[in-house]
């Protein structure tokens, strides 16, 4: 540990009297970052914290002690940390950060705006806080509204590379060649680059949804290519529900929630190449899903059913009708199931099922 004059280890000792506040306060701050981050709905990477050593606190007073007059003077004794997914992240989360805390503006810096050549890694942005009153009032732990802690927010490209640049630059203790700090230059670049093209295909993505959303919601189905994301938006409009509720009734069954998504490489399968021509094959096909299902319930008192049923019989005819006979249901229930014997069984019970049925003898 440094040797340190009177004053400095005087700080020191504070510290180390009053850390377990420090570690209170990490862990509210923490607390209180991940419930909001939680409520708001974004998705970060991590949030985490840490309250410094006291080797790491002696080295920096044996530096700079001179210019803190009392403990409250050194800003980074509790330290938390946000590592979002996207650029455009941190600026949300610093805007719920300014809303929580009490910030410090003169301590705080905003290290995006820097645009040094090398500092992708440390474009963090970094704010010196404290907790109002309004947030937390601990008779206990009064000292929690007068300490300031640093708050930094970056990304987790920014957090990979300024982890390996401290590991390659700083703790081997030796001065980098200019070759390499070109070629660490050159990756930051490449990584600011992907940084911005998240975010960027983030956005596109967003408005592709909501344009999926406008067509679906008015109906204009055959603008909209089939697509995981287009069929997820098409699933819920529900357009099964009317035809499951006929099929439950059949029964007084309840109708138990399935997920339907697997039905998307069915649906291409069978030569759907827009949410026109699913829906073009529903209505072509429901009403002999209905009658296929009452062949199979009628005799029953299964009192169960899954919201699958409708979308699995209307592919069941459509193959049946297209001549896709025992081999096409097989391949069926191979693609929803997995392949297994027990699939042949169950395209044979179906074929059986559906051979007296009207559509089978067109």
């Amino acid at each position: 540990m440094a040797v340190l004059n009177l004053h400095s280890q005087m700080l020191l000792d504070d510290f180390r009297e009053g850390r377990p506040v420090f570690e209170r306060l990490l862990e509210v701050v923490v607390g209180i970052l991940r419930s909001t981050l939680e409520k708001s709905g974004i998705y970060v990477t991590t949030v985490e914290g840490r309250v410094k050593t006291l080797e790491s606190l002696s080295g920096k007073l044996e530096r700079k002690g001179g210019k803190y007059s009392d403990l409250n003077d050194v800003t980074d004794l509790v330290g938390v940390r946000v590592v979002t997914f996207y650029t455009d992240d941190v600026d949300r989360i610093a805007a719920m950060a300014e809303r929580l805390f009490d910030i410090d503006w003169e301590n705080s810096v905003d290290k995006r705006k820097l645009h040094e050549l090398d500092s992708f890694g440390y474009n963090s942005l970094h704010y010196i806080c404290r907790l109002p009153k309004t947030l937390i009032d601990d008779p206990e732990y009064p000292q929690l509204n007068t300490i300031r802690f640093e708050l930094q927010l970056r990304t987790t490209l920014q957090h990979a590379w300024a982890a390996a640049n401290h590991d390659t630059g700083y703790k081997s203790g030796v001065e980098i060649p200019r070759e390499y700090m070109r070629q660490m230059n050159r990756l930051a670049g490449i990584l600011e680059m992907a940084d911005d093209e998240f975010s960027r295909i983030r956005t596109e993505l967003n408005d592709y949804r909501r344009r999926v959303q406008h067509l679906v919601s008015n109906g204009k189905l055959d603008d909209v290519q089939l697509d995981g994301e287009t069929f997820r938006s098409y699933l819920e409009t529900r357009p099964f529900e009317a035809l499951n509720k006929r099929i439950a009734a059949i029964n007084q069954a309840e109708i138990f929630d399935t997920p339907l998504m697997p039905y998307l490489s069915v649906m291409k399968q069978v030569g759907c190449r827009t949410l026109g021509d699913v829906n073009r094959l529903v209505k072509q096909c429901e009403d002999d899903a209905y009658r296929l299902a009452r062949h199979q319930l009628g005799m029953t008192d299964l009192d169960i059913v899954s919201s699958a049923i409708g979308i699995q019989n209307i592919c069941i005819v459509y193959i049946l009708r297209e001549g896709g006979g025992k081999i096409g249901l097989r391949l069926l229930f191979d693609e929803l199931n997995g392949v297994s014997p027990q699939n042949e069984q169950l395209a044979e019970l179906t074929y059986s099922q559906a051979s007296a049925l009207p559509f089978m003898k067109q």
